[in-house]
């Protein structure tokens, strides 16, 4: 799916749900001219590899989300999967925490307390490949995982995010990655990886959450 294409299904996706985007040439859709914006690009897998799609919500002049979601499947399908993914993992909580539109059914949304701050937090479904979503009844521990071990950090009262990603390969390779504000977390990927992963089966599971600081 090209750029374009991309723009359009974007574009209706966001109107289906209220938000009126504003699209440019370039492939953005912009909110009212400025920001947020959001752009959508795919990228086509090598090599029997699924292919990605890359989305990015730009912010500010500073800030940007970079979300990216794998492709299972070949030409047309493999987009049509990863936007699959990107509407049950991460669209509502964007749409929420960005565009103040909220979808109690397509997302959870609860409060963490820092010590410092409170925060309103954003999370969806994660979006599961190769298990049923009853084999991996583990990840409602995620969120309380990743809450631990933020009353160690110390958060700028701004909005922020998070990618979590887990992958067992068919080889029994294991992997767990946390990203925070786009950037890798190592103490996020140690209390996602100690978890109760399923030892057995080839999965992967992507999931998104965003805090937006309460008290500031």
């Amino acid at each position: 799916m090209d750029g374009a294409a991309l723009q359009k299904y974007l574009l209706r996706l966001f109107e289906q749900h209220e938000v009126v985007l504003d699209a440019d040439e370039d492939g953005w859709l912009t909110t009212d001219g400025d920001f947020p914006s959001v752009r959508a690009q795919w990228h086509e897998g090598m090599a029997g590899e699924p292919g990605h799609l890359d989305i990015d919500i730009v912010l500010s002049e500073e800030r940007c989300i970079e979300e990216s979601f794998a492709g299972h499947g070949t030409g047309p399908d493999g987009c049509m999967a990863a936007l699959r993914a990107f509407e049950q993992s991460a669209f509502h909580p964007l749409l929420a925490a960005c565009w103040y539109v909220t979808d109690d059914r397509k997302l959870t949304i609860t409060t963490w307390d820092t010590g410092a701050r409170t925060w309103d937090v954003f999370a969806g479904p994660f979006a599961v490949h190769g298990a049923d979503i009853t084999d991996l009844e583990m990840l409602e521990q995620v969120p309380a995982a990743i809450e631990t071990v933020l009353q160690r950090e110390t958060l700028s009262p701004e909005l922020h995010w998070l990618r979590v990603v887990y992958r067992r390969t068919a080889t029994g390779e294991a992997r767990g990655e946390v990203l925070f504000d786009n950037a890798p977390w190592a103490a996020g990927t140690d209390a996602l990886s100690v978890l109760a992963w399923p030892q057995s089966g080839h999965y992967s599971a992507h999931g998104f959450i965003l805090l937006d600081v309460r008290d500031y």
